[in-house]
């Protein structure tokens, strides 16, 4: 079943989108490092999403905006506003859970309204507006039932409602999807994206999933440690990694034994520039998209193909090098039928510079 999300412009755009900065975020739970000296600037209106592996700090970047957390040290601005120290309540953010966080026994509308309801907001009011809510994200029959009525996605609507009733100036988005299904999953990313960008909220939304980031945000923010290791558009965080950490995080990548030497590193018998910072080493892995691998098929070629996964239009092949290094690369299917397993192929790769990284141990 595929939902569709049909917009009345019953909630206006915002009137002013939002600048939200982190400046210096340090935090630390024990002898554990969340935060290090966090330096990230969300545009107004865009939706920037904070990528990267459990515990890389992400959340608590997040919860530091809510209001949630306070920094050891750093500041929290909004519109240059410093916030760090302000309340939860009185930061003028909307939040979404992964968890939905829906009153059981609370009906759909009354979910939307209960923020309406602690601000005094009259009933009138607050029931016409949660009725308009409701109709933004779809549900606009579904405002008499329960939590337990209805599903997964559908709640995790309610939950996107709630947050839009106070008219936030800022989004905030905390795994909101990793709870639904695949299918449910795809759905809801595409409406998400499609009502955030026709209110103009500035929105952050955090994510391990680099498939979910990349379709849905402006810019993607890729975590490690505590600490930003690139803030880029998803073409050009996909296409030029800063750092070999984004290379192989986002994305598929191969690493094939290199020599460097000055700026040039010589693999699979060429000789290709460097692209970027090097490491202070000799022995280098070159890191490469499989997209960006050339296979044929070669009688005295010494790699050989190992596997194939069909992909569609294309297929994914795996290829083992004469060292036993295992190269992934993506074919046209009609190329990758005519090769067999065990069979003998050149490998090379495209007269451009490549990314290089300290040899793998």
């Amino acid at each position: 079943m595929t939902m569709t999300l049909t917009t009345h412009n019953t909630a206006p755009a915002v009137e002013k989108a939002a600048t939200v900065e982190f400046r210096g975020l340090r935090r630390a739970f024990g002898t554990t490092v969340a935060l290090d000296g966090l330096d990230l600037t969300a545009r107004p209106g865009e939706l920037l999403a904070l990528l990267g592996p459990s515990g890389c700090g992400k959340t608590t970047a997040l919860r530091m905006l809510a209001g949630f957390e306070h920094p050891d040290s750093g500041e929290v601005l909004v519109d240059g506003e410093d916030v760090t120290r302000v309340p939860a309540h009185r930061r003028d953010a909307g939040m979404v859970f992964q968890s939905y966080s829906l009153f059981p026994h609370l009906s759909a509308l009354d979910n939307v309204a209960f923020g309406l309801r602690m601000r005094k907001v009259r009933t009138a009011e607050r029931r016409t507006r949660a009725a308009e809510l409701l109709d933004l994200v779809g549900l606009a029959d579904k405002g008499e039932r329960f939590p337990h009525q209805l599903s997964g996605g559908q709640q995790q609507r309610i939950a996107l409602a709630r947050a839009l009733a106070l008219r936030p100036r800022v989004l905030l988005l905390d795994e909101p999807l990793s709870a639904l299904d695949a299918k449910v999953r795809l759905s809801l990313r595409e409406e998400i994206r499609r009502l955030q960008q026709e209110l103009g909220i500035t929105t952050l939304f955090v994510t391990h999933d680099q498939e979910e980031a990349l379709s849905m945000a402006d810019r993607v923010a890729v975590m490690r440690s505590g600490r930003l290791e690139q803030c880029a558009a998803p073409a050009e965080l996909y296409g030029r990694p800063a750092t070999a950490f984004v290379a192989e995080f986002v994305g598929t990548m191969s690493r094939i034994p290199g020599r460097l030497e000055a700026t040039t590193v010589e693999v699979l018998g060429q000789r290709l520039p460097v692209d970027g910072d090097a490491p202070d080493a000799r022995e280098v892995d070159v890191l490469v998209r499989p997209e960006a691998v050339r296979v044929e098929a070669d009688d005295a070629g010494d790699a050989r193909l190992v596997a194939g996964a069909f992909l569609g239009a294309a297929t994914r092949v795996t290829v083992r090098l004469a060292d036993g290094t295992e190269v992934k690369a993506d074919l046209p299917t009609h190329e990758a039928a005519a090769l067999a397993p065990g069979a003998a192929v050149t490998v090379r790769l495209p007269e451009r510079p490549v990314l290089v990284a300290e040899r793998a141990h």
